[in-house]
């Protein structure tokens, strides 16, 4: 029937239980004593009281016609399910049940006892290093190597993850990128993407929150939209000679929100600038060939910060090139040598400071070595020859200006803090299982270090706060660590000029130059 409507009224409660000491010795039958417009004693109270209804409201009531609650067809459920209203529904409730059901949350925190076991705090407090959690995906990820990650600018705890094919599912899509969330406890990625060969590379698209692009085995490069209901890329870049056709390793989106290209290189040295809107063709094409006119295979590539026009990449054969994209100097402007095996990865210098090191930036090869070079010099300030096995990535803090991290074949995640020691890394850690590593990455806040191995699993560490945040003086002690590396290396090279008398060996892979080309 219609609803029932209420009116509120006021009535009085008995007051002898609300006030002892005020109240009227309590007589039985007292409130019904009291004279006409005396009001009784205690505090009013709203109460909801049905009106009254007439026999004439009743029989109208009755006269209406019930309302039918009609069953839909079949067809007309499946038109509601399939509509894009629907989906879009099913899609953003089922995500937030998910998480709320994966969330544990301590409800026995006691904030005024005593911190229960100070001893488990102090422990932390020694550890610098230390797994905080990992990703993996059984339907989409395992078995496929991690090749390349990237957070989110805009929503700084959505990590981008590409992957390699699965050579056990054939039928799969060889290519898959999955966006994971880290700020909840979920186990399932936030977003699916796929393509036919293997994505190499993924970036968000800067200034696009709901744009991933991805670099593939082929030469295309693809879009994915998360606001479309749909796996695949909604755009592609042709496969013709305008564009790629060899494998994309190195994908960077550059520039300011209004003046933004996605740069692009392949194996076979061509560069390519993009505009997001229109992925038909290129904006500018530039061949990255080697005074010889060889191809340069560029496996990694890194701009130097606030830059976006210079650029460095390392290559197959382990040289190091700088290059620049526009101007009368477009194309190589540097040689770098010192690497005897293919650079792995690259990363330039990326924490901003009192002091300018834009100009610093290191890399990895399978030479075993991770090199610091600067922009400067044609020969590495520094190697560091502490691994013992191929180094896949290399990454600077983006917070601490003496922090990096690398991570190599055996399973090993090393940081150093190049202010407190060169030799070894200040914290280490075995990867349980010992995977190949072939990824690392800080999370913004430079708390966090997520590493990829060849199975199809992302681990995350914490890192120790002491490590990650740097002291106000770190940036000087930087300069000061600089300047040693480069004494040390001067001194190296007159002992080796003293003790050969033949000519130097060329073996050596910390064979540097004395005099710095400045």
């Amino acid at each position: 029937g219609g609803t029932s409507l209420f009116t509120t009224v006021l009535t009085f409660d008995d007051g002898q239980a609300e006030d002892e000491e005020n109240s009227l010795p309590h007589m039985d039958g007292f409130q019904s004593k009291l004279p006409p417009g005396i009001l009784p004693h205690g505090l009013p109270q709203v109460k909801e009281v049905q009106p009254a209804v007439t026999q004439v409201e009743q029989e109208k009531e009755k006269e209406k016609p019930k309302k039918e609650v009609r069953e839909l067809s079949e067809e007309e459920k499946q038109m509601i399910i399939l509509s894009e209203d629907f989906q879009r529904f099913l899609d953003r409730t089922s995500r937030i049940v998910e998480r709320a059901l994966s969330e544990s949350v301590d409800i026995y925190t006691d904030y005024a006892g005593t911190m229960d076991g100070e001893d488990g705090m102090d422990e932390k407090s020694h550890q610098r290093l230390w797994l905080n959690r990992s990703f993996i995906c059984e339907r989409w990820s395992r078995n496929r190597c991690v090749t390349s990650m990237d957070w989110s600018p805009q929503f700084p705890e959505l990590l981008a993850a590409s992957y390699n094919n699965n050579d056990d599912t054939p039928n799969d899509p060889d290519g898959v990128c999955l966006i994971w969330n880290t700020k909840f406890k979920k186990t399932t990625p936030e977003f699916i993407f796929h393509c036919q060969s293997p994505v190499m590379s993924t970036t968000f698209a800067r200034f696009h929150p709901n744009l991933i692009l991805g670099g593939t085995y082929s030469g295309q490069i693809v879009l994915w939209d998360n606001r479309v209901q749909k796996r695949t890329p909604i755009q592609r870049t042709p496969l013709s000679a305008t564009a790629h056709t060899h494998p994309v390793y190195c994908l960077n989106v550059v520039g300011t929100q209004n003046a933004h290209n996605l740069i692009s290189i392949s194996t076979d040295g061509k560069l390519c600038s993009w505009s997001l809107d229109m992925l038909s063709q290129p904006q500018e094409a530039l061949e990255l060939h080697t005074k010889q006119s060889k191809a340069i295979a560029a496996t990694c590539l890194a701009f130097p910060h606030g830059d976006v026009n210079n650029f460095v990449m390392g290559s197959e054969d382990g040289t190091v090139y700088s290059a620049c994209r526009h101007g009368s100097r477009a194309g190589l402007t540097e040689t770098y040598e010192g690497h005897q095996g293919p650079v792995t990865g690259i990363s330039a210098h990326a924490v901003q400071g009192g002091i300018d090191f834009s100009h610093l930036f290191l890399t990895s090869s399978l030479d075993w070595t991770i090199k610091l070079w600067s922009l400067k010099e044609n020969k590495p300030l520094y190697s560091f020859e502490h691994n013992g096995d191929y180094v896949y990535d290399v990454a600077w803090s983006p917070t601490h200006p003496a922090l990096f991290a690398a991570v190599d074949d055996s399973g090993r995640l090393d940081l150093w803090n190049l202010n407190q020691d060169t030799e070894v890394p200040t914290a280490s850690v075995i990867v349980d299982g010992c995977p190949a590593l072939n990824r690392v990455s800080w999370t913004p806040s430079g708390l966090h270090v997520t590493v990829g191995d060849d199975t199809g699993k992302i681990w995350v560490y914490d890192v120790a706060e002491h490590l990650a945040h740097p002291r106000i003086d770190e940036w000087n002690k930087f300069l000061y660590t600089q300047q040693d590396l480069k004494n040390n290396k001067a001194d190296e090279e007159l002992d080796k000029l003293n003790l050969s008398s033949g000519p130097s060996s060329l073996t050596s892979m910390t064979s540097i130059s004395s005099v710095p080309l400045r």
